[in-house]
């Protein structure tokens, strides 16, 4: 069974696809299976977000829905990784600013097989090493220990350029908040970005509009955004980022690209607490918990089930 994946057909669920040679360049438009199963994977990312909360009694729901179609596209079609194989050297990378949807990254991790998913039941359980925030020297496959804003962009500048050294040429892919744009250490890691012409280096915005303290325009304005990084050298490229078909093509034509010398930036427009409608129009869900009648209806929206047989059925169990 072939072991890497990269962008191109969709992965079983497993993790496992198609090793990237020379002979194989995945189309630019992924086909609708691949659609389907990346829109199935953005489900279980928000599912396994509401289960994993349920066992901690507190966590970032809305901050995770928002980004749960970019983590599904990210590591089921554009990401070059290995099943079982988290220290791969040749892998791409992944850092997240926003440390606090590391909840909606774990299920993933477990599917790779980057660690049992028997983990997974104990997620924030004393002596566990699945925290609130994800921990690269207890978590498998967590390229960068995240809580403390602005600072991932940075580090990943520093892996690209870690790897020029080496001889190896892998992607890094750095996700950070909006309101992470308020951290002056950002726009100094994109400045020494575009002047050491880091084309494999891919900072990804999820664009909700929210941080803890309310929207982020009103804490503090950070459009025009696109004009800022482009300002800074990137190449920019703004996207629906609950548009699965959209990322697939994006990520895919910057992944084919191997001439280009500036870092780019891919602005993803999403909804905070997107999939489960009193979330997205409630900015508190921030950080919370769902009592489990609220929990069964919201497991029934994600689904596109009625809500009300999702509680009858939960109160059964």
């Amino acid at each position: 069974m072939p072991t890497t994946a990269i962008a191109g057909p969709a992965p079983d669920p497993m993790g496992a696809g198609r090793t990237l040679t020379p002979e194989f360049l995945a189309p630019e438009t992924p086909t609708p299976e691949t659609i389907a199963h990346l829109e199935e994977r953005a489900r279980h990312v928000r599912l396994e977000t509401i289960r994993l909360i349920a066992i901690a009694k507190v966590g970032h729901y809305s901050s995770t829905f928002s980004c749960a179609e970019l983590f599904a596209t990210l590591y089921y079609d554009a990401m070059r990784l290995r099943h079982g194989e988290p220290r791969w050297p040749d892998r791409d990378r992944f850092l997240m600013g926003k440390g606090h949807a590391a909840v909606g990254l774990y299920p993933l991790l477990a599917d790779w097989g980057f660690f049992p998913k028997e983990l997974l039941d104990g997620y924030t359980r004393l002596g566990n090493p699945l925290g609130d925030h994800p921990d690269m020297t207890k978590v498998p496959g967590v390229d960068f220990s995240s809580g403390s804003i602005g600072h991932a962009l940075s580090a990943g500048l520093g892996m690209v350029m870690g790897g020029r050294m080496m001889g190896r040429r892998f992607d890094v892919y750095v996700m950070l908040g909006d309101g992470e744009m308020q951290e002056g250490q950002v726009w100094e890691a994109a400045m020494a970005a575009a002047h050491q012409k880091a084309g494999n280096l891919i900072a990804i915005v999820d664009r909700n509009g929210y941080q803890l303290d309310g929207q982020v325009d009103e804490v503090m304005g950070i459009e025009p955004l696109a004009d800022k990084w482009r300002a800074f050298g990137w190449e920019v490229h703004e996207v629906d980022g609950h548009d699965v078909a959209a990322l697939a093509t994006l990520f895919r034509r910057l992944k084919q690209d191997k001439t280009r010398r500036k870092p780019a930036c891919v602005i993803a427009r999403t909804l905070k607490g997107k999939g489960v409608g009193y979330m997205e129009r409630e900015a508190g869900w921030h950080l919370g918990y769902l009592a489990p009648e609220d929990e069964a209806a919201a497991i029934a929206e994600i689904m596109g089930q009625p809500a009300g047989s999702a509680i009858l059925q939960g109160d059964a169990q």
